[in-house]
């Protein structure tokens, strides 16, 4: 039927005659429609012209107080003229093509949806219904249908669904009337439940008839139908229903992709795989794709797409597909649980340690019989959907008892228990009287170290020889047992040095034709630095590791073969084994490492003690670290590697290629801690690994491609997960070949190292020319999920997930190098105690500094407590009372052995309190130090990352710490406690920490006020008083360290974070600039540093800058020091560069917030990288300034 056309009356205004119509039609909508329709007819024909020629009666009708609307759906409502319906539905056609949004929500908001549904219901009864009433009612039912949320709804209960399907049933060569129905049933299978009822009513067979192959034909109705189907797979047993068609779907995209060779078809090839995607959803699903073959017509497909930028979400959808249907595998260990294991003698009552306790023998604790038999969810377009949901939740882990979050009142534990604790304070007792202030150091001793262990200690050195004479158990393909490396004792090594105590390489440099490096590189191998034999070994004919040949070390003393402590010189070694002799030149970096000395760190190895019984050194340990001078940018993202969209491809797509050639696949083991017997497989073509020294962590190597290699962390002690923290040697390599190192079982959903951060290399080679550094290196750096599933044992009784790989490539630079690969910069135990060796060496007589040995370990090391003040200036009781009475401050750090960071600002810190500036002297004069520099030794020895030799994770253990498996958070507390109960409670405590998915250095403390303004509870302005102190420290930072960014920082106390150190303290303790600081793993995005990677230089530089904060605390909150040091500060100003600006009131500092708010780009908020918790990631909400009336607030809280 045709749409009418009529002319109208001349001379009379559109909107005059447009409304006079109306008027018409309302007065006959009032009247019996038993009178003659004609008239309707034609009223309606003239509007429906109107509207056609003319734009500004179609507004006149949808304007705001008109009743065009009403009208017009009251007629369609009460007519039973075809004609009048068929002008009333080109009304509407006309007036909801034009216009958007707006248009159609007036038109449901008048009920039009429900008139148009039961339209569709009367017209389906007629015999034959009206094609063309039919045709008008779908194009306009497809209009509205996505604007009306409850359209599926009213569908569904008016019976619309049924019709529809019908039509199409009816109508599969009617595509003018088959395009409109199929817009229609799209958004009917957007709701769930009409889904289901739509697939049993065979609509799922139905769109698969109207799919086909390629044709150039109907390619609109194609796009439709595909979008259709796709929602109607949504529903998991519409996607069951489909199994069987999924060899039809893989043919239908190859016959696409093969001719639709200008791309103009893509929506379509889309629309393909997202059926296939929904299909996968399911077990069966995932089966069907296999078995189909799909997995190797969609990487060659994708393959292809690569090339062709605009077809990214074509390759996006396959590779999301092809990583679902991987099939899963299981990490290859024989259980998850560490490698190592240390018997608890206090197993706790309840939580994971005690369920590894009791967990049966013999249970599979590395996969589950059930992760795949359920259907798997859809999975998210993004790689961020855990950390999505995580920020939609991140309200609900907010404290909101008010109660908790008031200081306690009382003490928890009384005086005469605490007073045991004193003998860690004797400065506030000491008189001095017998101090002696010509010799001061006689007056503060040292706690005594530890009693020294005899255990072999080992330095490494290069890549051991290939045997000359293969041995029957090499032939039998078992491990070797060669003959025992010579050792040499540790009084044997003769580094000379000259009196200034620098290294004298007057003989350790050979003339340049003796090519250093070519030899050093075919003889250096570990060499032993005690008499005793090789660990494990027995009778002289121990098993070791490597087939090894003793280098020379500085000083040309090396060890004979036959071992037993005998020397030669180097030239005899030489000549015994027919060649020249190499001489290990250990770097002159005294001048520039003045903390650093290889002697006094093997001698610190010695007394450390390991669960593994370490006997190795590792080199960059030995040597030390030089910062180097040229800067270290941020990478930036790859294109196809680290897409922001997900899959990463490239690496995706090399993944995928051991499952379709898996004749390609070595999977070989290299090297394996499981095997205790002999962990390294040397054949000559395979790099060598080994982290069998203090803090490393690696378990297994496993090459799969000649140079590519699977690496397996271990996870921390008396635990089975927390793989994060690696460090390990490799050595073997070729020049110029392109290594790419997996690391498979990442546990954390995102990473930094997909936002610009690289891993960190030491090279030998390297070290010896000089140049001895942790630089960052590695390409193709990238983070996703992998293939490998993560039992629910491993998950917290979650089933179905998976690990993440970590992975980068590498190119070496030396032939036959040995290097270093590590997370972050290490800093062991040994090097800590090794640090306040020399740092006590450099006190001087202003400098009170005295070391105490806080308590022992689970694992029988020390933890060192140090206290650092100023010498008073005489024995006055006036200068012994200021000296008693400074404020304290309470420092720790490395409670979580993974974050080294930590260390290296403690390091800093350190350095800074015992130099010898006028700035360091002041900070000293201002307070005492209590500093606990390392709180969890143990794990630091063991290469953990997150725990204790407990298991447990001791920033959670603050609330009820216990003395037998907690003990150095137990003692810290207690020193705490005690300053608490004599009325000294330190005016700052700060715990530092490492984050590893935020950038910059920043805070969180805790506040009332800020906790409250976060949720939703209500509280009276007296309920929320509170002194706004807490956020002049971060401020005093954010304003003189580049690297510290105060947007970054959060004072919101959460019910995750109850038992860490800053909470405990601020609640129990009541010191109300309680905080933990953190450091970037990767680097900055804001400041002096934005865009590059953070280094220990600036690690130290922000441990020395808070020191200067204390001071400049100190200074804002006590006028009358800063009258009597005012010269000072034009000091502090210049050396830290600081931007803070002095008022002409010369107590006063008015602070001012140069730079710019930062938020970070993705949003990663969990507190020392926590992965189920989360702390705030939001900008300061309030003004950043310190105004003066607020500095005069913060010195009145004090005085």
């Amino acid at each position: 039927m045709n749409k009418p056309k009529m002319t109208t009356d001349k001379g009379v205004p559109s909107n005059s005659r447009v409304l006079m119509l109306l008027g018409q039609l309302e007065k006959l909508n009032g009247e019996s429609m038993l009178a003659d329709p004609e008239i309707t007819r034609q009223i309606t024909a003239k509007i429906l012209h109107l509207i056609q020629t003319q734009e500004k009666t179609r507004k006149d009708i949808m304007s705001k107080g008109s009743s065009g609307m009403e009208v017009i759906l009251a007629t369609l409502e009460n007519t039973r003229d075809l004609q009048t319906i068929l002008n009333i539905l080109y009304i509407l056609n006309e007036l909801l093509t034009v216009g958007g949004g707006r248009r159609i929500g007036v038109f449901v908001s008048k009920g039009g949806t429900g008139i148009l549904l039961q339209l569709v219901l009367s017209a389906s009864k007629e015999s034959p219904p009206s094609e063309e009433v039919m045709l008008q009612l779908h194009s306009v039912l497809a209009k509205v249908g996505p604007k009306d949320r409850k359209f599926g709804v009213k569908a569904r209960l008016n019976g619309a669904l049924n019709v529809t399907v019908n039509l199409l049933k009816q109508n599969l060569q009617n595509h003018k009337l088959l395009l409109p129905c199929l817009l229609v049933l799209r958004v009917y299978s957007s709701n769930s439940v009409n889904a289901v009822s739509l697939g049993k009513n065979g609509v799922v067979e139905l769109m698969l008839k109207i799919i086909g192959p390629y044709s150039k034909k109907n390619t609109s109705l194609l796009k439709v139908s595909l979008d259709t189907l796709g929602a109607l797979l949504k529903s998991k047993t519409n996607a069951r229903r489909a199994v069987v068609h999924v060899p039809v779907l893989l043919y239908i995209y190859q016959d696409w992709h093969r001719n639709d060779t200008f791309h103009r078809h893509m929506l379509i090839r889309k629309g393909v795989l997202g059926c296939l995607k929904n299909i996968t959803n399911s077990k069966l699903g995932r089966k069907a794709f296999i078995d189909a073959d799909g997995m190797r017509i969609l990487y060659n497909t994708s393959t292809e797409c690569l090339p062709v930028r605009t077809l990214d979400p074509l390759i996006n959808t396959s590779s999301l597909i092809m990583r679902k249907c991987f099939p899963k595998n299981r990490l290859p260990l024989p259980t998850i649980k560490s490698v190592f294991h240390h018997q608890l003698l206090h197993v706790p009552a309840g939580g994971p340690v005690a369920q590894l306790y009791n967990q049966p023998p013999g249970v599979d604790d590395v996969v589950d019989d059930s992760d795949d038999n359920e259907d798997a969810e859809a999975e998210n377009d993004t790689e961020n959907e855990e950390e999505e949901k995580n920020n939609h939740a991140g309200n609900d882990d907010i404290e909101t008892d008010i109660n908790k979050l008031r200081p306690k009142e009382t003490h928890s534990r009384p005086f005469e228990e605490l007073k045991i604790y004193e003998r860690f304070f004797m400065e506030l007792s000491e008189d001095f009287q017998v101090f002696n202030f010509d010799n001061p150091k006689r007056g503060v001793t040292a706690t005594p170290a530890a009693p020294k262990s005899h255990r072999p200690i080992i330095v490494p050195t290069s890549q051991a020889l290939p045997p000359k004479h293969p041995t029957a158990a090499i032939l039998q393909g078992e491990c070797p047992h060669p003959a025992p490396v010579p050792r040499l004792d540790l009084d044997t090594i003769n580094i000379t040095k000259d009196q200034d105590g620098c290294c004298d390489h007057t003989h350790t440099r050979p003339h340049p034709g003796a090519g250093l490096e070519q030899e050093l590189v075919q003889g250096l191998e570990r060499v032993s630095l005690d008499g005793a034999g090789p660990r494990g070994g027995g009778g002289g004919g121990g098993v070791n590791r490597h087939n090894r040949q003793p280098p020379l070390l500085a000083g040309g003393v090396a060890a004979r073969p036959g071992g037993g402590g005998q020397e030669m010189l180097a030239e005899e070694w030489a000549e015994e084994e027919g060649g020249e002799g190499a001489v290990l030149e250990v770097p002159d970096t005294a001048l520039l490492l003045p903390l650093h000395d290889p002697d006094l760190y093997v001698e610190m190895v010695k007394s450390t003690r390991s669960v593994p019984q370490y006997s190795e050194v590792a080199y960059p340990d030995y040597f030390g670290h030089v910062a180097p001078t040229f800067r270290e940018h941020i990478l930036e993202r790859v294109y196809g590697v680290q897409s922001p969209l997900p899959p990463y491809r490239t690496k995706i797509f090399q993944d995928i290629e051991r499952l379709i050639h898996p004749n390609d696949i070595l999977d070989k083991v290299v090297y394996d801690l499981d095997i205790q017997s002999c962990p390294v497989v040397d054949d000559g073509e395979s790099l060598k690994f080994n982290s069998q020294f203090e803090s490393g962590n690696l378990r297994k190597a496993v090459q799969v491609r000649k140079f590519e290699y699977d690496l397996v962390l271990n996870s921390d002690i008396n635990s089975n997960h927390y793989h994060q923290w690696f460090y390990f040697e490799v050595s073997g390599m070729r020049v110029g070949a392109p290594y790419r190192f997996n690391i498979i079982n990442c546990e954390k959903s995102n990473s930094q190292f997909n936002y610009g951060m690289q891993v960190l290399m030491y090279s030998v080679q390297e070290a010896i020319s000089g140049r001895p550094r942790w630089i960052r290196t590695g390409t193709d750096i990238c983070y996703y999920k992998n293939h490998f599933s993560r039992s629910s044992i491993a998950a917290g009784g979650q089933k179905g997930k998976s690990y993440y790989t970590m992975t980068f490539s590498m190119i070496f630079n030396h032939k036959d190098d040995v290097c270093y690969f590590a997370y972050h910069y290490p800093y062991t135990y040994s090097t800590l105690k090794m640090h306040l060796q020399k740092l006590e060496a450099l006190r001087t007589p202003q400098i009170y500094m005295r070391q105490d040995v806080l308590c022992e370990t689970l694992g029988g090391n020390s933890c060192p407590l140090l206290t650092i003040t100023a010498m008073p200036e005489s024995t006055s009781n006036d200068q012994i009372c200021l000296f008693r009475n400074r404020p304290l401050v309470f420092l720790s750090a490395r409670v979580h052995p993974g974050e080294t960071n930590a260390s290296w600002v403690m390091k800093g810190t350190l350095e800074f309190l015992m130099g010898s500036s006028p700035l360091a002297q002041s900070l000293r004069e201002a307070y005492i130090f209590k500093i606990v520099p390392m709180l969890n030794p143990d794990g630091v020895v063991n290469g953990n990352h997150r725990c204790s030799l407990s298991g447990e994770d001791l920033n959670r253990q603050w609330q009820s710490p216990s003395p037998e498996l907690h003990p150095t958070i137990y003692h810290t507390k207690s020193l705490l406690q005690y300053l608490a109960a004599i009325q000294r409670a330190p005016l700052v405590f700060c715990d530092y920490h490492g984050h590893s998915r935020k950038k910059n250095v920043f805070m969180y403390g805790c506040s009332l006020k800020e906790t409250v303004w976060e949720t939703n509870i209500s509280a009276t302005s007296c309920e929320l008083h509170e002194d706004l102190g807490y956020r002049t420290l971060p401020k005093i930072l954010s304003q003189m360290a580049p690297a510290f960014s105060m947007a970054s920082c959060s004072f919101v106390v959460e019910r995750s974070k109850e038992a860490t150190a800053r909470v405990v303290v601020w609640r129990e303790i009541g010191v109300q600039r309680s905080y933990t600081m953190e450091s970037t793993l990767c680097g900055c995005d804001q400041g002096k540093y934005k865009g590059l990677q953070i280094g220990t230089r600036e690690l130290e530089e922000m441990g020395a800058q808070f020191c200067v904060a204390l001071l400049r605390l100190k200074r804002l909150t006590s006028p009358l020091e800063l009258r009597k040091r005012a010269h000072l500060l034009d000091v502090e100003s210049d050396l830290m560069e600081t931007r803070c600006k002095v008022s002409s009131n010369p107590s006063t500092y008015v602070l001012e917030d140069e730079e710019h708010t930062f938020m970070e780009e993705v949003d990663y908020s969990a507190e020392s990288g926590d992965e189920a918790d989360n702390d705030p990631d939001t900008a300061d909400p309030h003004d950043n300034h310190l105004s003066d009336s607020e500095s005069n607030n913060h010195r009145d809280s004090l005085t």
